[in-house]
């Protein structure tokens, strides 16, 4: 298969995503434009920062005039995850997979590109992966820009139902694995419960540093409650080796 192949096949492969990403960050766009950003501002914010929970952080930490560490923190603990994604997806890489393409393929990392890579059957292509993430992100930027617009031009009102779109997101993805695994419902309770004790017993901590505290607390917490039992973790193991052969 040739390059121009494989960019279609990833194009292709990215459209759902940018379908998804395009009504999502619809709200992302609306949320910045509440925060005091122009559209220019905001589209530029999801053009160098594809991630929606990190942007939701950090439009949340701009409008409240964090500092540029407190910001940091929150953006690496928030995304630290990709970094494990991008260590997975390495596996499946081609030989043309070269360091350059390596460092340009990992701006465009995010749940949905890691899910979909993730099932793709063989190797990786760099070609297939930039197809991708060009849509995927045209999708994002996109969405953002539009609900920026609307969010200058609509009422008031309008504005503020709309903006709710991107926690339904959340809500939507943390549900499901609450209800199936009792440590992620724990994590998720205790969360809730740390932000609420810190909104209104510790005010004078600000909103980056609160979620900096309740992600690491909760995350904490639920490791030392319900820690990994290795006899189950190397029967996951051995299912995952039977799948393959």
């Amino acid at each position: 298969m040739t390059n121009k192949e494989h960019f279609k096949k990833g194009i292709w492969s990215g459209v759902p995503i940018a379908l998804g990403y395009l009504s999502v960050s619809f709200g992302v766009g609306i949320l910045a434009t509440k925060a005091g950003m122009n559209v220019f501002q905001a589209t530029m914010l999801s053009l160098t920062n594809l991630t929606s929970a990190g942007e939701a952080a950090g439009i949340g930490i701009i409008a409240a005039h964090g500092t540029l560490a407190e910001m940091a923190l929150s953006q690496l603990i928030i995304n630290l995850r990709y970094a494990l994604m991008s260590m997975s997806l390495s596996q499946k890489l081609a030989p043309s997979f070269t360091t350059p393409h390596r460092l340009l393929v990992s701006y465009g990392i995010t749940d949905e590109i890691f899910a979909v890579s993730s099932a793709v059957e063989g190797r990786l292509y760099p070609a297939y992966m930039y197809g991708m993430i060009l849509i995927a992100t045209a999708g994002w930027v996109a969405g953002t820009c539009l609900g920026a617009a609307a969010g200058q031009l609509l009422p008031a009102n309008v504005s503020e139902a709309l903006g709710i779109m991107l926690y339904g997101m959340f809500i939507a993805i943390i549900i499901p694995a609450a209800r199936d695994h009792l440590n992620v419902l724990f994590v998720i309770a205790a969360a809730v419960a740390l932000s609420c004790f810190f909104f209104y017993c510790v005010p004078q901590i600000t909103s980056g540093f609160s979620v900096i505290l309740c992600a690491v607390i909760a995350s904490c917490a639920a490791a030392i409650l319900f820690p990994v039992d290795d006899e189950g973790k190397d029967e996951a193991e051995n299912k995952l080796r039977g799948g393959e052969e």
